[in-house]
C-alpha cells in the first residue's frame, strides 16, 4: 500500500482551487473553473453543474458514464460519438520490416492502430500479444485503475484473466474526474505512478496534460513487482536520452532477442513526454485545446466535448490556430510535418532492420567475439529505442517535429556506428 500513502492527502494548487482527496490528487482543469470571474457567467462560458455524484452500481465501485449521463447528457452523448472511430490501421502490413525489429516479442505477432477510447476493453481482449497479468489493463478502464487505487500495488500481479471478468468499463469519466460531480471541471490523477514520479512537480504541469499524460505515457512494468512504472523522476527528466539512460542504468528490457542476443526496450506511446520536452505547443495550449472542442447544444448548454479527435477532423478547433499561425493552412502544414517524419521513420525504421538481421548472421556464425557482438547490441538496442520513440508516439511529429526528427537523427547515426564495426 506504499504507493497510495505517497499520494493520500496530496493536493496540487493551480491558481485559486486546491482539491484534497483521500486517494488522490485534485487538481484545477487550467480551463474554465468555477472560480473563475468570482462566478460571474461570461457568454459562451460552460457553466458547470453542482449535483450530488449518482451511486456506483457495480461492485467495482465506480460511477459510469451511462450513470452520469442524466446528469451530463451532452457530454456523454458527445463521449458515446468515440464510437465513430473504430477504423485500425495493421502497422505490420503497413510497415513489414517492424516485423524484424520486434522478432520475438508479441508487437511481431500483432500490432494495429489505436481506435476509439470505447474499444479499450475489446482492444486489450482480442489482441495476439500475450498478457499473463492484470497490468497491462492499466490504461483500458476504470475499474482497474480503482481496484489498483484500493488494492495497492499487489493488483499489478493478479492473473489476467481473473481480473478481466471483473472489468465492465472502458476508458470513461472516472479515469480523469474520479467520481466527483458539480466538481467546476476540475480533473483527478488516478494512475499514482505519475504522481509517485513527479510529486511536487506535478504543480507545475497543466492539469488537461496530466489527466491525459497519466495514460499517454512512455512506462515499463517493474521486474519485481509487475507495478506500471515510469523511467523518470521529473519533468526535465522526460527526454529520451535521458530515459535511455535509465533503462540502461537499470539494465532494464522487455525481451531479448534470440537471433541477435540483445535486450530491447519497447517505447510505448510517449505522447505525454514528447510534449512536454521541448514543443513549442507546451507554453501556451494544453490537450484538451487541440483535442476537445468547446461545443454548444441545440438547447444552448456550452460544453466541453468528450469526443476526443484531431484538430484536423474539427474545424472548431482548427479555426483556433489563426491566433498563432495566421493564415496559414494549417491542414496541409500538419500533412507535411507527418509525411516528412514518416518517410524518415521507414527510411531508419529499414536501415536498422539491415543491422539486426546482420548482426544476427553474425551471431550464427560466430565467427565475431562476444564483446565485439556486445558492442553492436549496444548500438542496435540504442537505435532502435530512438526510432521506436517516434515510431510509437501517435501524432507522426505533430506533436514536436523537432524532437521526432532528432531521435530520428541519432538512430541512424547509431546504425551507420554499428554498421561500421562489422567492415573494421
Amino acid at each position: 500500500m506504499a504507493d497510495k500513502e505517497k499520494i493520500k492527502n496530496y493536493a496540487v494548487r493551480i491558481g485559486a482551487v486546491l482539491v484534497c482527496s483521500a486517494a488522490f490528487v485534485g487538481i484545477s482543469s487550467g480551463l474554465q473553473t468555477a472560480a473563475d470571474g468570482a462566478g460571474k457567467k461570461l457568454p459562451g462560458e460552460i457553466e458547470y453543474k453542482q449535483a450530488e455524484a449518482p451511486a456506483a452500481a457495480n461492485e467495482n465501485g465506480v460511477v459510469t458514464a451511462d450513470e452520469w449521463a442524466e446528469i451530463y447528457p451532452e457530454i456523454v452523448a458527445s463521449y458515446k460519438a468515440n464510437d465513430d472511430n473504430s477504423y485500425r490501421v495493421d502497422y505490420l502490413e503497413q510497415d513489414p520490416y517492424i516485423a524484424d525489429l520486434y522478432e520475438g516479442f508479441g508487437f511481431a505477432k500483432d500490432y494495429t492502430s489505436a481506435i476509439g477510447h470505447t474499444y479499450t476493453l475489446e482492444d486489450v481482449s482480442g489482441t495476439e500479444r500475450p498478457h499473463p497479468l492484470a497490468n497491462c489493463l492499466t490504461c483500458k478502464t476504470p475499474d482497474y485503475t480503482k481496484l489498483v487505487n484500493d488494492m495497492g500495488v499487489e493488483a499489478y500481479q493478479l492473473d489476467f484473466e481473473e481480473t478481466f471478468a471483473q472489468m465492465n468499463e472502458n476508458i470513461s469519466c472516472y479515469n480523469c474526474h474520479e467520481n466527483q460531480a458539480g466538481n467546476g471541471g476540475k480533473l483527478v490523477v488516478t494512475h499514482s505512478y505519475i504522481a509517485n514520479a513527479l510529486g511536487d512537480e506535478m504543480q507545475n504541469v497543466n492539469a488537461a496534460v496530466l489527466a491525459c499524460g497519466q495514460c499517454h505515457i512512455e512506462y515499463y512494468f517493474d521486474p519485481e513487482t509487475k507495478a506500471t512504472s515510469v523511467p523518470y523522476d521529473s519533468v526535465a527528466a522526460m527526454d529520451p536520452e535521458k530515459m535511455l539512460a535509465y533503462y540502461n542504468e537499470i539494465g532494464f528490457s522487455d525481451w531479448t532477442q534470440e537471433s541477435t542476443g540483445t535486450g530491447l526496450v519497447k517505447a510505448q506511446h510517449p505522447e505525454f513526454e514528447t510534449f512536454m520536452n521541448g514543443s513549442v505547443h507546451a507554453s501556451a495550449l494544453n490537450c484538451a485545446d487541440c483535442h476537445m472542442a468547446t461545443s454548444v447544444s441545440g438547447e444552448g448548454v456550452t460544453y466541453t466535448s468528450h469526443k476526443w479527435e484531431s484538430p484536423l477532423a474539427n474545424q472548431a478547433i482548427l479555426d483556433t490556430c489563426v491566433q498563432c499561425h495566421g493564415n496559414t493552412d494549417m491542414t496541409e502544414k500538419v500533412h507535411a510535418i507527418q509525411e516528412e517524419v514518416t518517410a524518415r521513420e521507414r527510411e531508419v525504421g529499414e536501415k536498422i532492420a539491415v543491422l539486426k538481421n546482420t548482426l544476427a548472421d553474425a551471431v550464427a556464425a560466430g565467427e565475431m567475439s562476444e564483446d565485439e557482438l556486445n558492442e553492436i547490441r549496444s548500438l542496435y538496442r540504442d537505435a532502435q529505442w530512438y526510432w521506436d520513440y517516434v515510431y510509437v508516439e501517435n501524432s507522426e511529429g505533430a506533436h514536436n517535429s523537432s524532437l521526432a526528427k532528432g531521435c530520428l537523427e541519432k538512430s541512424e547515426a547509431l546504425v551507420d556506428e554499428a554498421m561500421g564495426l562489422f567492415e573494421a
